[in-house]
C-alpha cells in the first residue's frame, strides 16, 4: 500500500545521494536485504517518508523556535479552574472549516 503527502509547500530537506547512508543492498522487489531479513519470510512492506512528513519530523524535532504567551497560557488556565471560560462554537467552526478547505485544496 503506497500513501503519498504532497509537500504542500514545505521546503525539501537535503537527501543523501544514492547508495549513501545505507550498508544493505537493494533487492528485486524494492526491499534492502537488511529490509528482507529483518521483517519474516517473503514480506513486502516498506516504509517511505515523504518529503512533507521529514520536514514535519524536523520541525518538531527542533521545536521551530516556538514561543509561549505564558500570560494568556495562565489566563486560560484560570478560567478553567474559575469554571468562567467561553467557547465560541461559531469560531472554532468557522476554523475547522477552513482548515478543512485548506486539507481539500480549496481557497
Amino acid at each position: 500500500m503506497n500513501t503519498t503527502i504532497s509537500n504542500n509547500g514545505l521546503p525539501k530537506l537535503p537527501q543523501p545521494p544514492s547508495g549513501q547512508g545505507n550498508s544493505a543492498t537493494q533487492g528485486p522487489s524494492g526491499t534492502t536485504s537488511s529490509d528482507a531479513a529483518s521483517s519474516g519470510a517473503g514480506s513486502t512492506d516498506r516504509v517511505q517518508l515523504t518529503d512533507s512528513a521529514r520536514a514535519l519530523q524536523e520541525a518538531a524535532r527542533t521545536n521551530s523556535g516556538a514561543t509561549m504567551d505564558t500570560k494568556k497560557v495562565e489566563q486560560i488556565r484560570q478560567s478553567l479552574a474559575n469554571g468562567t471560560y467561553k467557547v465560541d462554537a461559531g469560531r472554532i467552526a468557522d476554523r475547522m472549516m477552513s482548515l478543512e478547505n485548506q486539507i481539500n485544496g480549496k481557497s
